[in-house]
């Protein structure tokens, strides 16, 4: 296999995950911000959506999507887990990757595209400012709903470390350095994201 990486919170959503569950591949590291990845070979060999990560198989077949690249090596490498090993951990961190990432993810996100990001960004998509500062207000809501469910636990979805955090994790620390920091009064966040901060996952993917 063969990992296709750039610098951004969706590989390192990937990297962190390999780095935690001790998967070492060759890597290919892509030049996002020289537009690598929006023209050929990337482009047309590897993932036709121009995006980064992408994990090439065995077999030459390629996958894209942080959360099936992510689900497929804990398949392949099922020790430890980060998915589930039962139906009910595996529904519930699916559960959470999909909150996370609509509430919180594709807002911070597409924030930064439409505002500090719009210079990089507004060749290569359609971009809307205007909805730059509202799509910041929405990811602060998402944050705001689940600081207190995560009152009194290790992790987002419980006892376990699993993609939920992962996921979480790398965005908020990518939001963090493009003006949207946590808010201090989320005491239940921050003290998560410091916990996962520490672990050597995340030193070790750091951009």
């Amino acid at each position: 296999m063969k990992y296709y990486t750039s610098i951004g919170p969706n590989p390192r959503v990937v990297t962190m995950f390999m780095a935690e569950k001790g998967i070492e591949l060759p890597t290919v590291t892509v030049d996002l911000r020289g537009g690598e990845n929006r023209r050929a070979p990337y482009n047309v060999a590897v993932n036709p959506a121009g995006q980064t990560p992408a994990l090439e198989l065995d077999d030459g077949s390629v996958l894209t999507e942080i959360t099936a690249i992510c689900e497929y090596l804990d398949e392949r490498y099922p020790e430890p887990t980060l998915i589930g090993t039962t139906a009910e951990e595996r529904a519930a961190t699916r559960m959470w990757v999909r909150r996370i990432d609509l509430k919180i993810c594709e807002p911070l996100t597409n924030g930064f595209r439409f505002a500090e990001g719009l210079p990089l960004f507004e060749p290569r998509m359609r971009c809307l400012p205007e909805a730059a500062a509202g799509l910041k207000a929405c990811a602060e809501d998402g944050i705001a709903w689940l600081d207190p469910l995560i009152a009194g636990r290790d992790f987002i979805a419980g006892d376990r470390l699993t993609l939920a955090d992962l996921m979480l994790f790398a965005f908020l620390d990518f939001g963090a350095s493009v003006g949207q920091p946590i808010d201090p009064r989320f005491t239940n966040i921050l003290r998560w994201f410091d916990a996962i901060n520490a672990r050597p996952s995340a030193g070790a993917s750091k951009y």
